[in-house]
């Protein structure tokens, strides 16, 4: 019989920053243990009648390899998910919950009902994520600018000097925002720059300077506490799931 594999895909949202992800994974297929490295991204995710909540990691997640089924999710940018569920970021840094934790069952139960019953249940998580855009209006604009900032590389004084906050107040709104300190995230997204750059095949030392790294000894520090992994071992993983990728981030089933 031929092998059967799970089945990742992935589209820009309507919902500004974010992206809508699907992942089947059939009963009987191939899945080995894998790592979603952190992103200072967020997601929900419906998966066997249930919505998930994946909060900001700050090390890589362990996706249990038994997991089977499938799931549709929305991942949004960083800052964007705590406005649309009304929760701080810090308060699920590193975890995994429930929607029923955070909302009335009522409105989560219209909510999965509304889920259920969709034949394209992706599809119906973003055009609720974009009412609910709607109803709570957008991230606040200073703490999306510092997320801009810190993507494209700035330092974290600059893009503090750039949106006029303190010291504090920056650390304050972005634990709110982003689930950690501006150091942090500027970290997780340097990280993820690199490691798009080694995808590409562009060597490890040339990938962490384009990155904002000082050397490749840099990045691999960066590797080894963020994403619990070395390079070469993160680009061996890559090549072997090459026809199947995973959803990056905190894009994961509970």
């Amino acid at each position: 019989m031929p092998r059967r594999h799970q089945r990742y895909q992935e589209r820009p949202s309507r919902l500004d920053g974010a992206v809508v992800w699907t992942l089947d994974v059939p009963p009987g297929s191939e899945l080995s243990a894998r790592s979603v490295l952190p992103d200072g991204c967020m997601d929900l995710i419906w998966t066997a009648r249930r919505l998930v909540v994946a909060g900001p990691d700050t090390h890589a997640f362990e996706v249990d390899p038994r997991n089977r089924g499938s799931c549709a999710a929305i991942r949004f940018a960083p800052g964007t998910a705590p406005v649309l569920l009304g929760v701080p970021a810090h308060e699920l840094r590193d975890h995994r919950v429930d929607l029923t934790e955070l909302w009335p069952r009522r409105a989560v139960a219209t909510l999965t009902g509304r889920l259920g019953r969709s034949a394209d249940p992706a599809a119906a998580l973003e055009e609720f994520a974009l009412a609910r855009s709607a109803d709570t209006g957008p991230p606040d604009p200073l703490t999306a600018a510092v997320a801009d900032g810190l993507r494209r590389g700035r330092s974290v004084a600059s893009t503090a000097a750039e949106v006029g906050l303190g010291a504090r107040q920056l650390h304050r709104r972005s634990l709110a925002a982003f689930g950690y300190g501006p150091k942090t995230l500027a970290r997780i997204l340097r990280l993820q720059r690199a490691l798009a750059l080694v995808r590409t095949g562009l060597p490890y030392a040339e990938a962490a300077c384009a990155a904002g790294c000082t050397d490749q000894a840099h990045l691999a520090r960066e590797m080894r506490d963020l994403a619990g992994t070395t390079l070469g071992a993160y680009v061996a993983s890559a090549a072997a799931n090459n026809d199947t990728p995973h959803p990056s981030g905190s894009s994961t089933t509970a």
